[in-house]
């Protein structure tokens, strides 16, 4: 039960990757598991289900919100020990075609986002003397991607950020670690209404021969926020099937 006993916050949680982080920390024993997202129609059968599992309605992008839930947390479990930055967003378009108001929105949830919570955990953290961060990146983020400018900026960003708050939250002995996951193609219900036939291209590239599962982007997840990894910081977990060597 590599979860045991951790508080854990994961963004993002209603469907997809954030839904499959929540689960897998449930089921590894989480202490509780707060499940962020906007759309909240998923929490009570989330709730349902693992009764370790608490779904609260907020925008990542909302300062006041997010400091306000924070507080809550740390209130009610005395401790966070575990954040995922899962949320994201995309509005590609070649950068001709790219609007400012597509620019912001994806840099607001995806960049932005992350900032915000991770300012309003950390300090617990700290506070507590450890815990593990672990924001998810993308392989677009460190190769970049025809008509993702924006989202492809927000996940260098977040490899960025990681990196220097990797070395920020270890100051003065506190044992907070801070890593970053970048997926490739992941069968989510977003990739789900691709074609196979713009799949198929990509599918025969990656040296494994297949998109990944949510399993796979959770697992790893899950090993970085673990005590397994209790010696990993500052790290990016390319989890694509070698799509990109």
């Amino acid at each position: 039960m590599r979860m045991n006993g951790k508080v854990c916050i994961v963004t993002g949680a209603a469907r997809g990757i954030g839904r499959g982080i929540v689960e897998t920390f449930a089921r590894e024993g989480a202490a509780m598991v707060w499940a962020l997202d906007m759309n909240d129609k998923e929490f009570p059968a989330l709730e349902a289900a693992y009764k370790n599992v608490k779904g609260a309605a907020v925008n990542v992008t909302d300062t006041a919100a997010v400091n306000a839930l924070v507080a809550r947390i740390k209130a009610e479990c005395g401790k966070i020990d575990v954040l995922v930055n899962n949320a994201g967003i995309t509005r590609d378009g070649l950068i001709q075609k790219m609007s400012d108001d597509d620019w912001d929105a994806v840099i607001n949830v995806n960049l932005k986002g992350p900032f915000i919570l991770t300012r309003a955990v950390a300090p617990v953290m700290m506070e507590g003397g450890s815990g593990a961060i672990v924001s998810i990146a993308s392989v677009v983020g460190l190769d970049g991607n025809i008509g993702q400018s924006n989202y492809a900026a927000t996940k260098g960003g977040v490899v960025a950020m990681t990196k220097g708050w990797a070395k920020e939250f270890a100051r003065k002995g506190a044992k907070v670690r801070v890593n970053s996951v970048s997926p490739g193609y992941c069968r989510t219900p977003m990739i789900e209404t691709v074609p196979e036939k713009v799949l198929e291209p990509i599918i025969a590239k990656t040296p494994l021969g297949r998109l990944a599962e949510i399993k796979d982007i959770a697992n790893a997840v899950l090993f970085l926020c673990s005590d397994d990894a209790e010696f990993i910081t500052g790290q990016v977990l390319r989890v694509d099937g070698g799509l990109v060597l």
